[in-house]
């Protein structure tokens, strides 16, 4: 038996059954089996790189001849290399290539132009060399443009429309760029359309909005113009899952010229794992195949490639090295000229360790879109499953990129322009669907919308409305011209003007268009590249929970109280200043010189005078008494405490500052020595200020208490409370004069 285990039965001790609880191990981790896919990079199955060229002709692919070739060989062999380059590309060791993609000092025009001749298992290879740090820096390099974007779900239980509306225009707030929608039910997705069209048109010109469903109505939802960008054309890195989906790369090729043709965006769809979970990966690295999807992306036009593992992405971060290959896949995007979308719309775990663990690293790099979808509302109400950050993180997402001071694409929106946006939209959404006679919505409905974090509190709907304002947008051959007119005819003239606007390119904020082609990615080292401009970085910053010294003496203003005056007869206006006390059971309370004039609250929440009666109360209890004094030379506890025991008549003090933390001091100790400190100020109860003044009393009668103990819990105080701490000592030095006399402060009101 192991010492992890008890003697009785095998029981795990109780360290291993604490750790058992913890939500990393809700999550599925595999054994590597090459033979079942599992494995994140070199398989031993996986092809050696290899390419023969005769009289222009590829006549075997990674060790593959052409008349073995498969429809993906045959694909990529005929559309998907540049044979100009191939010979070199392919010459090149996988060492010096990945040292290449490294190296600041080679431009990314020249990785763009061996990519485009190295084969899939050549490209597998060398993203397999790269260490995590190198996959960052060489994707600083390698992302198409310049400027990095979000990506927003944004759907819910109900398919609610004026919910849509409210959460599309919270997101284009927030700063997402393009808006992905999808429905619970299929038949709504026409209506779903429609709403996140109208309610991104409240928020910002141009942002972009795709309707996920079955691939002939998102196409149809596409040709009338109530979407602008698609993604879910699926590739896969084996013949055998694209039979068992009736589809092949030809049409795939085909539905993907059918977008473009119409101006739409288009990028495709692929990712680790979706061969796998499908028992189709031939016993292929999950990267090796992701390698020959992104070749095919390359090959039939796409603009650019979500990926990532997506749907997938659970199973490579089952494997060894998944996290990984997830971000290689992101890579080998860059490293074909593609556009990236870079996965992160799947909860691939429930570790917030590792969730961010999986995010971190590209939000530090730099993606075209860091996620293929954040899900902007919450989880519950995500319809494609929750995305690997949600509508709950959005603050968390917001501080990273001020801790580290990158951009992810996001800002913070100040909350009443939050109300304002998803009132309007709202309001707009049931001035179409009223226009177009898609459906009545009540005011009550309206505000319900406005109101509600989620779809949960909605209340009861009439789903039904939704589903028959859907098919009549179907059946009644709108299209977004006649969302237009009904925005003009409803005096909604600046929407109207948002959705004209709109293209298939994304928009910086002053409409210029961001593309690989305006804003191509020029980063050459230190120096050079994206970096945030002076106004984008200062609205990084601006967080909403960030306070300053102004914000605090604001919020202790709330609390102020006519209490804690000094009591007069100091000359100058200064209170009297304090004798020594005779009263052998008497405790003074001595305060720091901020208490009563710009400090009135503690880090607890309870008020300086509450705290004050607390202590007296537990002074009077044991038969002492105690007068309060405050001390305008420090804001030092173990001084204040100190004076303040040598002022008494007992000769113990109570030392306090403002911000809650508190000690019992003796008149001939050092000063910072001390009989009991509270230091965790924001977890100090009522019931414990009332002991330490009850404590502070049987040390005066000569006892020997029982300590009262600092209360503490797993809360990061430190992470919470430190900022305020700061601002609180600022307020506390600006009181501090040097040699200043103390002042007795009136206790009336406080007993």
């Amino acid at each position: 038996m192991t010492a992890e285990h008890s003697a009785a039965g095998g029981r795990p001790v109780g360290r291993i059954r604490f750790m058992d609880a913890q939500r990393v191990n809700l999550d599925g981790f595999a054994v590597e089996d090459a033979s079942l896919g599992l494995v994140a990079m070199r398989s031993p199955h996986d092809p050696e790189p290899g390419l023969v060229i005769r009289d222009g002709r590829v006549t075997e692919l990674d060790g593959v001849p052409e008349d073995r070739f498969d429809s993906l060989d045959s694909y990529i062999a005929r559309h998907g290399l540049d044979l100009t380059v191939a010979e070199e590309a392919m010459g090149l060791p996988d060492v010096e290539f990945a040292r290449r993609l490294v190296n600041p000092d080679v431009p990314r025009s020249e990785i763009v132009r061996l990519s485009a001749g190295a084969t899939p298992a050549k490209l597998a290879r060398v993203l397999a060399l790269l260490r995590p740090a190198e996959l960052c820096q060489a994707m600083t390099k390698m992302r198409a443009r310049r400027t990095p974007s979000n990506q927003a779900h944004v759907t819910n239980r109900l398919d609610d429309p004026l919910l849509l509306a409210a959460d599309a225009a919270t997101a284009a707030a927030f700063g997402f760029r393009e808006v992905e929608t999808t429905v619970p039910v299929l038949a709504d997705a026409p209506s779903n359309a429609v709403a996140c069209l109208i309610g991104a048109a409240a928020a910002a010109q141009g942002v972009l909005i795709q309707c996920s469903v079955e691939e002939a109505l998102e196409l149809e939802l596409g040709m009338r113009g109530l979407t602008s960008y698609a993604e879910t054309i699926s590739l896969y890195g084996t013949e055998q899952v694209f039979t068992d989906g009736d589809d092949t790369p030809w049409s795939k090729a085909f539905l993907t010229s059918a977008y473009a043709s119409r101006g739409l965006k288009m990028r495709v769809s692929s990712g680790a794992g979706a061969e796998v979970l499908m028992a189709g990966a031939e016993g292929k690295s999950m990267v090796y195949l992701e390698s020959r999807c992104v070749a095919l992306a390359r090959a039939i036009g796409a603009q650019g490639v979500q990926n990532g593992g997506i749907d997938g992405a659970s199973v490579a971060a089952a494997v060894p090295l998944g996290l990984r290959e997830l971000m290689s896949e992101n890579l080998m995007v860059m490293m074909r000229n593609l556009e990236s979308c870079s996965g992160n719309d799947a909860l691939m775990s429930e570790s917030d360790m590792r969730r961010t663990s999986r995010t971190l690293p590209i939000v530090l790099a730099g993606s075209d879109f860091m996620f293929s979808g954040f899900g902007s509302i919450q989880r519950y109400d995500n319809m494609f499953g929750p995305s690997n950050f949600n509508a709950e993180d959005i603050d968390d997402f917001l501080a990273m990129q001020r801790d580290w001071g990158v951009d992810g694409g996001l800002r913070t929106v100040p909350a009443d322009r939050i109300a304002e946006l998803r009132r309007e939209a709202a309001q707009l959404c049931r001035a179409v669907y009223q226009h177009l006679g898609l459906a009545d919505f009540s005011d009550d409905h309206v505000e319900r919308a406005v109101d509600a974090a989620g779809s949960k509190d909605l209340g009861e709907t009439d789903t039904l409305a939704v589903v028959s304002a859907a098919q009549a947008i179907r059946d009644g051959g709108i299209t977004v011209v006649d969302v237009v007119a009904a925005l003009d005819e409803t005096g909604y003239e600046a929407a109207a003007d948002h959705i004209l606007a709109k293209t298939s390119a994304i928009f910086d904020e002053r409409l210029g268009v961001l593309s690989l082609v305006t804003d191509p990615n020029d980063y050459a080292g230190p120096g050079t590249g994206f970096e945030p401009s002076a106004e984008r970085q200062a609205e990084i910053d601006a967080i909403r929970q960030a306070r300053g010294v102004e914000d605090l003496r604001a919020e202790q203003a709330t609390a102020a109280v006519p209490l804690l005056a000094a009591v007069p007869g100091g000359g100058n206006g200064a209170g009297r200043v304090p004798a020594p006390g005779e009263d052998p059971r008497e405790v003074v309370i001595g305060v720091s010189p901020a208490v009563g004039r710009d400090v009135w609250r503690c880090l607890s929440g309870l008020t300086v005078p509450e705290v004050l009666a607390e202590l007296l109360a537990g002074l009077e209890e044991e038969g002492c008494t105690g007068r309060v004094v405050r001390f305008n030379d420090t804001v030092d506890l173990g001084r204040i405490g100190l004076a303040a025991a040598r002022l008494a008549g007992s000769g113990i003090g109570i030392g306090l500052q403002g911000k809650g933390t508190a000690l019992i001091h003796r008149r001939d100790l050092a000063p910072l020595a001390n009989l009991e400190l509270y230091s965790v100020a924001p977890a100090v109860t009522p019931e414990l200020y009332r002991l330490l003044g009850a404590n502070a009393a049987r040390h005066a009668k000569g006892g020997t208490p029982d300590p009262a103990r600092n209360p503490y819990n797993d809360e990061a105080i430190e992470a919470r409370y430190h900022t305020t701490v700061i601002a609180l000592m600022a307020l506390e030095r600006a009181w501090v004069k040097p040699g200043a006399l103390p002042e007795e402060l009136a206790l009336d009101g406080l007993r």
